[in-house]
């Protein structure tokens, strides 16, 4: 069943650590993607979440997204050391501008 939520996602940075939350009405536990700052232009993707009460609603892919788009924003590249940012690279060439390695 695939339906189409309404996510907002928000960015808090806090030091040398990034993290994206996605929520969704409804559902109490948030989704994530956490990441290290490397320097002014560079991050590392380390981790995406994602609780099983949002799986098959886009949640995942709209937090790369949300990180792809920031980061082109910024000029930033972006390490996907996190296996979930790197499979999404792979299946987006056209984010090819935004990722180092």
């Amino acid at each position: 069943m695939s339906h189409t939520a309404e996510i907002t996602i928000t960015l808090t940075k806090d030091g040398a650590k990034g993290r994206y939350v996605a929520s969704v009405a409804g559902i109490d536990e948030p989704a994530e993607l956490t990441f290290s700052i490397v320097s002014e232009h560079m991050i590392i993707a380390d981790h995406t979440g994602v609780p099983d009460s949002m799986r098959g609603m886009g949640v995942g892919k709209a937090l790369v997204e949300r990180l792809v788009a920031d980061a082109r924003e910024n000029s930033i590249k972006i390490v996907p050391l996190c296996p979930y940012v790197n499979a999404q690279r792979q299946k987006h060439p056209e984010w090819a501008d935004v990722f180092q390695g």
